[in-house]
């Protein structure tokens, strides 16, 4: 029948993405400190719904993410450099759904030493890479707010699709309300745009 699609099992379960660059590992509390360490830079968030001016925060936002993890919907990791295994950020995936075979991409914030480089764009490379290639996803969403224009021009750069925006969508940390952008990849796009991020990650490594 027209529609139909095979039924897959996945099981999510802790992994460590390793690039050239970067080396994505699983988030655990005792990463608190080394968080905290690039975390405390207020313009990380300036787009955000949340802000972590201090250990306590990053701490909170910690036990939220392993929260998540442990009700089998987000996946999340430490960005740390592969030279050194320093902690530079983090990531995550959320909102998965392995019965419609989709997941976000988001929760991302690297250290301001570290942006415009490669680490971003080879994160994305190894997270999208494992969204299709190991859990066979149809589709990885992406979002960011509308005034946040560096992160709707690299989300566009990778090769992601502009979907809609969903207006009012989230209440910032200072109370402003954001309309929200959204961007998807689909499976079938995914080889063309594995070939634009390897291609983007040779370059930055030039």
């Amino acid at each position: 029948m027209a529609g139909e699609i095979e039924r897959i099992e996945v099981k999510i379960q802790p992994v460590a993405l390793e690039g050239r660059v970067v080396v994505l590992r699983p988030m655990e509390e005792s990463d608190i400190d080394g968080l905290t360490s690039v975390a405390l830079d207020p313009d990380l968030w300036r787009y955000t719904t949340t802000i972590l001016r201090s250990r306590d925060d990053v701490a909170e936002y910690v036990k939220s993410a392993l929260n998540g993890f442990r009700s089998g919907t987000v996946l999340p990791f430490v960005t740390t450099l592969k030279d050194g295994r320093k902690i530079i950020g983090s990531t995550r995936f959320a909102k998965i759904d392995t019965e419609h075979r989709r997941a976000e991409i988001g929760w991302t914030w690297i250290g301001r030493p570290w942006q415009r480089s490669a680490v971003n764009t080879e994160a994305k490379y190894l997270m999208l890479r494992h969204a299709f290639e190991t859990w066979k996803c149809m589709r990885v969403e992406l979002k960011t707010g509308t005034l946040n224009q560096r992160s709707r021009n690299a989300i566009l750069r990778i090769g992601a699709k502009e979907e809609g925006i969903l207006r009012k969508h989230m209440i910032l940390h200072d109370g402003r309300i954001r309309d929200t952008v959204y961007f998807s990849i689909l499976d079938n796009e995914w080889p063309a745009v594995k070939t634009r991020l390897e291609s983007m990650i040779e370059r930055r490594m030039e």
